[in-house]
């Protein structure tokens, strides 16, 4: 009886080790990134570029998921590099994030590459390798940046090099597009607000950004965003490339739906616009806002687009709004890796210029 005893006092250390090792969802050693629903027992991640981070000492980390429709995908990030892309499944599974390290001290970032459209990723906590202990959360970052966008801020077919322009979730990477790429520029929180084929007046689906830019979940009107959760120093917008396709298609359900059989002339465009961006402000009143377009078609030196946005925000009389033109990129489809690169160097400019962090 006695050696029971004693193998049951040595047993329950090793017992509560055990039960530590699972650190759930709701966790405060947890640093989410972007509009995440923290529940009961998971979080969602749903918009592009939202992320789980966390600090360890150990060797390796896994985490415990479940996709809604299989077809997200997420940057497994070490110590400030990327070491691996996961796919998760529509069961609820457990994945090695990393294993192996080097013993001791760790950043691990999970981030959403994908969008919405490719629904829901259910996150129930890490499970830690080892000995590996959780440390205290990672720091907020002193910046803040937001970004409010289309396919172009998605990082649509980014990485298809076939000239198919496909924004299937292989394709899609949120994590080098043109904004996701400033932000770790000026090592900025980041949040971004983007769905493929969203406009101002008029999108390509039921939904535009004046009724989604207030949610929680994009995906249902009732879940409204907590604006006092994040304040950005600096606002982006980058709409408009769909508006200027989809007001020249009098024969789409959309159009249809929107306008009936009149397409919007240029003062209800710049209306529209200047509305959205007022909003925005009233969430963030002492944030710069910088109302941009580019770098698809809508940006042709031709083309109105930019001369309303510049309409509508003069009209707003606010210093600390600002226009600013990626420009045409010259070429057919979405923006290249490379495409995204020239217009994060072409954003970084602008900001160095006009705005003081």
């Amino acid at each position: 009886m006695q050696r029971i005893l004693v193998l049951l006092f040595f047993c329950l250390p090793l017992a509560a080790a055990a039960q530590q090792a699972v650190i759930k969802s709701n966790d405060s050693h947890i640093h989410y990134v972007g509009r995440v629903a923290v529940k009961e027992d998971a979080a969602e991640l749903t918009w592009t570029g939202t992320a789980v981070k966390i600090n360890f000492n150990g060797t390796g980390v896994k985490a415990i998921l479940k996709d809604e429709k299989g077809e997200n995908t997420f940057n497994v990030i070490v110590d400030n590099k990327v070491v691996t892309v996961i796919h998760p499944d529509s069961s609820r599974q457990s994945y090695t994030l990393v294993s192996g390290l080097p013993a001791g001290k760790h950043s691990l970032e999970l981030f959403k590459r994908t969008e919405w459209a490719m629904g829901k990723t259910w996150f129930y906590g890490f499970s830690l390798e080892g000995n590996t202990s959780i440390l205290a959360a990672p720091a907020i970052k002193k910046r803040k940046i937001e970004f409010y966008g289309n396919s172009i801020t998605c990082g649509y077919a980014v990485e298809d090099t076939t000239g198919k322009d496909r924004g299937t979730a292989p394709y899609e990477n949120g994590y080098i597009s043109y904004a996701a790429i400033t932000a770790r520029h000026f090592d900025a929180e980041y949040y971004a607000i983007v769905k493929s084929g969203i406009g101002v007046l008029v999108s390509w689906f039921p939904l535009i950004m004046p009724e989604m830019y207030d949610r929680l979940d994009p995906d249902d009107a009732n879940s409204k965003w907590d604006f006092s959760r994040y304040t950005p120093d600096l606002v982006v917008i980058n709409l408009f490339q769909n508006d200027a396709w989809l007001v020249m298609k009098p024969e789409h359900e959309q159009f249809k739906a929107r306008f009936g059989e009149k397409a919007p002339g240029a003062a209800q465009i710049i209306v529209a616009y200047r509305n959205l961006v007022r909003s925005i402000r009233t969430k963030y009143p002492k944030a710069a806002i910088i109302c941009a377009l580019g770098s698809m078609d809508a940006a042709k030196k031709d083309a109105p687009w930019y001369g309303y946005i510049q309409q509508a925000v003069a009209g707003l009389k606010d210093k600390r709004i600002y226009t600013h033109s990626f420009g045409f990129k010259g070429t057919g489809g979405h923006p290249s890796a490379a495409e995204q690169v020239a217009m994060s160097k072409d954003l970084i400019r602008f900001i160095d210029q006009k705005i003081k962090w």
